[in-house]
């Protein structure tokens, strides 16, 4: 059964707190590292929660999804944002399954021209 949102994020926060619990120094930081990442900068935090987002749905990571959407809520996407947000992730998802597909197809085309016709 799927999670809700509200139960994905208490199972995230009760793991988060007892993984921070720990003394590991590099976790620690690749947290910090991590949450960093999504703070304003040259790109305001609502565009890198939305680029977070798309490259989630694009890997179908449904955990990323869930943190992400949540993320995105909190800084203020709109329900127009997010359709597009997730109209990019589609296409963008067809291309990396497809191209792999083509080069090969192209490759195979370059070696075996005299012996396929072509139109």
């Amino acid at each position: 059964m799927t999670k809700t949102l509200d139960e994905f994020q208490a199972e995230r926060t009760a793991a988060n707190e007892r993984i921070l619990s720990g003394e590991n120094r590099a976790i620690k930081r690749f947290f910090r590292l991590d949450g960093e990442a999504y703070e304003d900068g040259a790109l305001p935090a609502k565009t890198k929660e939305l680029l977070g987002l798309v490259a989630s749905l694009v890997l179908r990571c449904d955990d990323c999804i869930s943190y992400h959407v949540i993320q995105c809520a909190k800084c203020g996407v709109t329900p127009a944002e997010f359709e597009e947000a997730f109209m990019k992730a589609r296409p963008t998802e067809v291309a990396r399954r497809l191209n792999p597909g083509l080069q090969t197809f192209a490759a195979f085309l370059a070696r075996n021209r005299d012996r396929i016709p072509l139109g």
